[in-house]
């Protein structure tokens, strides 16, 4: 089967922004509702298939840009990119999930953000986020380890990068012989 063209691709992923967004405002609106001591039922509703409705885009986003890769339709540069998208999306999901099961959440980041010069799109305090699962329990050691794997992880990919450029620009240097050579 042949994967969607690239602006189906786009599209799903402006969609799941969207969502993202719609759900934020919701939140929002909801946490209004219960300070003011109304019902906000219906709203719990909608954000909970929401949230469901922005997994499964993203869930479909990972399975596109999987095909894309391994089919070699898209160049691993391009690929990396389109991951850290997707990867920004999973952020924004974890970060809505908790602001939705953790009520006061979202007040504090509006809050905290006016110390820090106002309002900006998507951009949340470092210091009020919820400590990921993979570092919560581990002890110092534990996370000097992890972050060293890493780190290890991050050098093997720039090695990896690195015998790219080195061929490519060999072949570069190879043309440009040859051309001289048929010149």
């Amino acid at each position: 089967a042949q994967p969607p063209p690239l602006p189906r691709r786009l599209s799903l992923h402006d969609a799941a922004c969207r969502v993202a967004q719609e759900i934020a405002e919701n939140i929002q609106e909801r946490n209004r509702y219960q300070r003011n001591g109304e019902s906000s039922a219906k709203l719990n509703v909608i954000i909970r298939s929401s949230l469901q409705n922005l997994g499964e885009k993203i869930d479909q986003l990972k399975d596109l840009l999987l095909r894309a890769v391994s089919t070699h339709q898209i160049t691993q540069l391009e690929g990396d990119r389109r991951q850290n998208l997707v990867d920004d999306l999973l952020t924004r999901q974890k970060q809505l999930q908790a602001s939705y099961k953790n009520e006061g959440t979202e007040p504090d980041v509006i809050r905290s953000s006016l110390m820090t010069g106002g309002v900006k799109r998507g951009v949340t305090n470092p210091w009020l986020l919820e400590e990921s699962e993979e570092t919560r329990g581990l002890g110092f050691d534990d996370l000097r380890q992890q972050q060293r794997r890493i780190i290890e992880e991050q050098d093997a990919g720039l090695d990896a990068l690195s015998s790219i450029i080195s061929r490519q620009k060999q072949m570069g240097q190879e043309i440009g012989n040859e051309l001289d050579e048929q010149n």
